[in-house]
């Protein structure tokens, strides 16, 4: 096979001096399914931002089917047949399938929206790629993985010959990542060319033909992915040999820290995005809660924060009802919590590295005295925690959005873990980072549970939540659906049964939880 695209020499040096890409080459054949993978600020994610026109090279050449091309906008690359589908997705919640996928080409008649033209293009493009979604349908009706295929079809619609793929299983159970990867291989097979760039190498492995490894902004190889090994691809990585095992011993189970008792959350329209949901998390465990993203979990985590009011129930911390209080008065008795969101409730983008892990600290008489804070304290501190979580920055004193959406995770992660609260809310905290920094995560999160810590941990990831809870509740359409009190005792393909409504557990076995 030729190769359809090549990317040579390319160099990104941003205005502040940060070097993102130092004479890159990537080069994708026609017709493959190329993985990219490589360490949060390796460079990936600018290296796809150029060849998609959303960032421009510093130094270097794209050259696409043959020709060299510079892309100076997404529209310009989706016009000559790229497509990206991003991590997050962008879709139009209140729009059918159909309007989401002709938006901004939508077929027209007489000067007005053509709908049923509408329906038969979307009608068209799903039955070509045998894709089963009804193009009538809301997105806001989709489970997660449908709304994967709507954005992937936007694309194809479009004309997308490459598509590049963004962590798309970040949110899907074993059985839609199993069906994707069925759809992508029908892609392959049909001529379209994919670039895939994941975290979780075991999917690498499975899909990919090939794969180039990316550390500290450079190329450090391409290797046929059937030759190397997971454990390989992540040595390369991190360029060197790692012992990925997290260590854990058994649970040694405390008092009991958290207790949520027939909490029930209501929307503006009367809808119950959380169910009755009781449990009670204990000192010196990991209680695993899983779902397909949707189904109540980040309101129930809203709620045990402080971030939402629940509208029936009791959240007790230490005892004390905690479900009025604001999210300062929850932190000062105890709790920690890393968002889902990093972004918009993780950190504040515009202030530096150092004040975002100082923001939960600021009556700490460490870094404060009559008012006034302790710059040589708060410095040396600072310092201390960049290193001793491998944050990759220059200084305590960047903006923390030059900084890779991995090495933010680890700002969030430090200065939560360096609390001292005794339970802990961990939303996804892996989520969109390399294995290293996950693995790092994980050893912390085990550290603080065998110092006596409570934690919640939420994560659609369902290798990390086996790996490392103690006990598991899955939910679905915002109820406790199944409890596992060994965490061990249960398989990926069997939580997915239950996180897809396909399975629920009895009352009486679920209540166990409550104990």
């Amino acid at each position: 096979m030729s190769d359809i695209l090549r990317m040579e020499g390319i160099v990104k040096i941003y205005p502040n001096g940060v070097i993102a890409n130092k004479h890159v080459d990537f080069h994708v054949r026609s017709g493959e399914i190329h993985a990219l993978v490589g360490e949060n600020g390796a460079g990936k994610s600018t290296l796809m931002k150029i060849l998609f026109g959303i960032e421009q090279p510093t130094e270097g050449k794209v050259i696409y089917k043959g020709d060299e091309v510079h892309f100076k906008n997404p529209l310009e690359a989706i016009g000559h047949g790229l497509g990206m589908v991003h991590q997050h997705f962008m879709l139009a919640e209140s729009m059918t399938v159909a309007e989401n996928i002709v938006l901004g080409v939508e077929p027209t008649r007489r000067g007005f929206l053509d709908q049923a033209g509408m329906i038969a293009r979307a009608s068209e493009i799903i039955d070509k790629y045998h894709f089963v979604i009804n193009p009538r349908e809301r997105i806001r009706d989709l489970p997660v993985g449908t709304r994967q295929k709507v954005e992937i079809l936007k694309a194809l619609y479009k004309g997308a010959q490459v598509l590049i793929l963004d962590e798309p299983t970040a949110v899907l159970t074993p059985q839609e990542t199993d069906e994707l990867f069925r759809e992508l291989k029908g892609l392959k097979n049909q001529g379209h060319t994919i670039i895939f760039i994941s975290h979780k190498l075991n999917e690498v492995k499975e899909l990919c033909d090939r794969i180039t490894v990316m550390r500290n902004g450079e190329s450090v190889g391409v290797h046929d992915t059937a030759a190397v090994t997971r454990e390989e691809i992540s040595n390369l990585m991190v360029g060197k040999a790692m012992d990925w095992h997290i260590e854990k011993g058994l649970p040694r189970l405390g008092e009991p820290v958290l207790k949520v008792s027939g909490v029930t959350i209501v929307d503006d329209i009367q809808r119950q995005l959380v169910r009755q949901v009781s449990f009670t998390l204990h000192a010196g465990t990991i209680l695993g809660v899983v779902g397909v993203e949707g189904n109540g979990q980040s309101e129930l985590v809203e709620a045990v924060t402080g971030l939402r009011k629940i509208d029936q129930g009791t959240i007790l911390l230490h005892g004390e009802d905690i479900a009025s209080l604001s999210v300062h008065d929850i932190r000062a008795k105890g709790m920690s919590h890393i968002p889902q969101d990093r972004m918009e409730r993780g950190v504040a983008v515009s202030s530096s590295v150092e004040d975002n892990l100082l923001a939960t600290f600021l009556d700490d008489e460490r870094f404060i005295q009559s008012g006034v804070l302790k710059q040589k304290a708060i410095r040396s501190w600072s310092e201390q925690l960049i290193q001793d979580y491998q944050i990759k920055t220059d200084s305590p004193e960047v903006s923390v959005k030059m900084l890779s959406g991995g090495n933010i995770q680890k700002v969030i992660v430090a200065r939560e873990f360096n609390s001292t609260a005794d339970c802990v809310i961990a939303d996804q905290p892996t989520r969109g980072i390399d294995v290293g920094a996950a693995t790092f995560i994980h050893q912390k999160l085990v550290q603080m549970r065998d110092s006596g810590a409570a934690i919640l941990l939420i994560s659609a990831d369902l290798s990390e939540v086996m790996d490392i809870s103690d006990q598991l509740i899955v939910m679905c359409d915002g109820m406790i659906v199944a409890y596992f009190p060994d965490a061990s005792q249960v398989t990926e393909q069997e939580l997915g049964q239950y996180m897809l409504g396909v399975k629920k557990m009895s009352e009486q076995r679920i209540a166990g939880c409550l104990l």
